[in-house]
């Protein structure tokens, strides 16, 4: 048995090392793996959660909603259903930060166009105004592709309760019909229906950072 140990020594040695070496290779890699958090909605700012979920603390996941997009066609969870996607809340009339959120969303678009598992949703906060009609000529003129991209709108309180109390995305303005003052938030959500990250729609430092954890959460899946 000596013998035979002393006649293997360096291959044992050689081998001992490189086994040493892989797992110190894959203990780094692992430990410095970046993972997404799950947002809930005690992790955002108080004007922004409904007071009703303000205290919730896991299993915080977007509601179904039934909408309408900028064709007249329904859109609802179910066209979401195994999908990544990011979603913002605007209007078209909107003359400060939303055109800069639409370009950068419209970047998103084109990074994700041949990607089957991302997609992106944006929901008007002015129903009233934003008709299909509105919609439609708003997605021409900004450029969106149908097959990646819904601006939806619909019932008022549906879309005020989705941003309030799903995505965690819009301020009240304290009055009793439903008043949105939406933000630059652009909000990332993964396959099961959780918040993993919120973004600032105008910053295109943070435009690139969402694009990366995209890639991050895909990866997760596989």
């Amino acid at each position: 048995m000596i013998s035979f140990f002393k006649k293997y020594k360096l291959f044992v040695i050689v081998m001992s090392c490189l086994s040493a070496i892989i797992m110190t290779t894959f203990y780094f890699a692992l430990r410095d793996a970046k993972v997404l958090p799950i947002y809930q909605p005690e992790n955002f700012n108080v004007e922004l959660v409904d007071p009703s979920i303000q205290h919730v603390r896991k299993y915080h996941t977007i509601s179904d909603f039934k909408l309408i997009n900028q064709n007249g066609d329904t859109i609802t969870q179910e066209d979401y259903k195994d999908k990544i996607y990011v979603a913002d809340f605007f209007f078209t009339t909107c003359q400060t930060i939303c055109p800069v959120m639409t370009k950068n969303m419209a970047t998103i678009q084109k990074e994700i166009l041949n990607d089957d598992e991302v997609m992106l949703l944006s929901h008007t906060v002015t129903p009233e105004i934003d008709t299909v009609a509105q919609l439609k000529r708003y997605a021409i003129e900004k450029g969106v592709n149908d097959k990646k991209w819904n601006l939806v709108t619909g019932d008022k309180k549906q879309i005020y309760d989705l941003a309030r109390k799903s995505y965690l995305a819009v301020k009240s303005t304290g009055d009793d019909n439903y008043g949105m003052v939406h933000t630059e938030n652009f909000i990332l959500i993964d396959k099961e229906k959780r918040v993993r990250g919120t973004y600032d729609g105008t910053n295109e430092e943070e435009i690139k950072e969402l694009l990366e954890d995209i890639k991050i959460l895909k990866a997760s899946y596989k």
